[in-house]
């Protein structure tokens, strides 16, 4: 059977157009359709903003220790429009470095939506259908907002680059690692942010470590609310009214739902040629990303495994070395390391103290600490460094950090950790001092064993 492609990508995030360009570099015939921009959620709307922004964020504090340390400086106030011009700037650079990538790779690229017809085949937005061997669904996700009345006042992290300018009162609806970072960023740029939440903050991550976070994130100026669900939001002359199931009230000049994100396969067509879906509405794939339809495969953060940009990037590799490089490999879920740029920052990777507890069988190794730079300078916050080892084996299982720059430390653990390093292991390695870091080789008894 003749196909116009041997590869149809839909999707020009992360996962998509590496996708696309390793199988284009094996030899195949690929185009790629993306309806927005070039660089999905990651560049254009997630982590590279975000992370900009957390920079930005972090001035104040970095001058209030400068004056500290005997320098007469002064913030002054932030400039959010100038700031804006030079993220969008970066953005566009940044979405024409991807569209260049695609175009030196040999990939044809369809500025519109597509949406899948049948097993080999796809339909583009003007209505041209194009058929191909295989079909690769990388569309990412997008923003849940439940509905209740006036859900369609509220604003998502998809809007939060877009302003013209910062409110002076937020509100944060959410208690994940998203709705934690803006809350720190918001913050930290001045605006006065209140963050509601059904249940504790972070769930799911290591709990010491967590409840330092928020204990930190509270003392920063924060306003947190747990066991909060709002029931309407109404809009003034002024503001937005917030009503809660308790009876609260209050109001904000903005509402951002930060509530988690959904599968974005809603009229993609897939239930339309047999792709098996499941609960919300993610693509059900095996461990080479294949779905039960046999030319049709999903990566990245549609198929709901490890919602990561490196995650999808290594998915998407893998499928175009299995299908095309004539080199069968399934993608790695075991022991990903992780970052949350809350501030102070998480860094993690592995089982968290919970799930240790649960199995049995460990030790936990803990160190808390105000850490010399932030001491000198008469600041109460501290940095926490955990190790969970199997009793048996000495493995270290799970290792958890809060402290500035944990993003950095973590990676450099986390190879360690995915080595299948032993505590002696650790502890054999010579600390550099003076360092937060040296405290993962420094450890000497467990303070807790399950």
């Amino acid at each position: 059977m003749s196909f116009d492609y041997d590869l149809f990508v839909i999707g020009g995030g992360s996962g998509g157009v590496r996708a696309a360009r390793i199988a284009s570099g094996h030899g195949a015939r690929v185009a790629l359709a993306e309806e927005y921009r070039m660089g999905g959620t990651c560049v254009i709307r997630g982590c590279v903003p975000k992370k900009l922004m957390v920079f930005a964020s972090t001035a104040p504090a970095a001058i209030e220790e400068a004056r500290a340390y005997g320098w007469s400086a002064d913030a002054g106030q932030f400039d959010w429009p100038g700031f804006r011009g030079k993220l969008d700037a970066e953005l566009h650079r940044l979405e024409a470095i991807y569209r260049k990538g695609q175009e030196n790779a040999g990939v044809k690229v369809f500025d519109q939506r597509a949406t899948v017809s049948g097993p080999h085949e796809v339909t583009l937005a003007d209505g041209t259908k194009i058929s191909a061997k295989h079909i690769l669904v990388a569309v990412g996700g997008r923003p849940f907002v439940p509905e209740f009345p006036g859900c369609e006042l509220v604003m998502t992290s998809n809007d939060i680059f877009k302003l013209d300018t910062l409110p002076e009162r937020i509100l944060i609806v959410g208690g994940g690692y998203i709705a934690c970072e803006f809350a720190c960023i918001l913050n930290g740029l001045g605006v006065q942010v209140t963050q509601y939440n059904r249940s504790p903050l972070l769930r799911g991550f290591d709990g010491e470590a967590r409840d330092l976070i928020v204990d930190q994130m509270q003392a920063s100026g924060i306003d947190i609310h747990t066991h909060v669900v709002i029931t309407e939001i109404e809009k003034t002359e002024n503001c937005l009214k917030v009503t809660c199931g308790d009876g609260r009230e209050d109001e904000f000049d903005a509402v951002l739902y930060a509530t988690g994100r959904t599968p974005n396969t809603e009229g993609l067509g897939l239930e339309t040629a047999g792709v098996e879906l499941g609960e919300r509405g993610e693509v059900m794939v095996d461990e080479w990303s294949q779905t039960n339809v046999p030319s049709i495969f999903a990566v990245g953060d549609v198929t709901d495994r490890i919602n990561l940009t490196p995650v999808a990037i290594r998915e998407g590799h893998a499928f175009a070395d299995t299908v095309f490089g004539a080199n069968a490999r399934a993608s790695d879920h075991e022991l990903v390391a992780s970052a949350v740029f809350t501030q102070p920052e998480f860094g993690t990777v592995g089982i968290t103290e919970e799930e240790a507890e649960e199995r049995g069988n460990a030790e936990v190794y803990v160190s808390s600490f105000r850490p010399m730079r932030s001491s000198f300078a008469g600041s109460d916050a501290r940095v926490l460094m955990k190790l969970i080892v199997c009793r048996e084996t000495r493995c270290v299982l799970g290792c958890h950090i809060v402290a500035p720059e944990a993003g950095e430390l973590i990676q450099m653990v986390g190879i360690a950790v995915k080595m299948g390093a032993t505590k002696e292991q650790f502890d054999a390695t010579c600390a550099v001092h003076p360092t937060m870091g040296e405290e993962l080789v420094t450890m000497r008894n467990p303070v807790r064993h399950y």
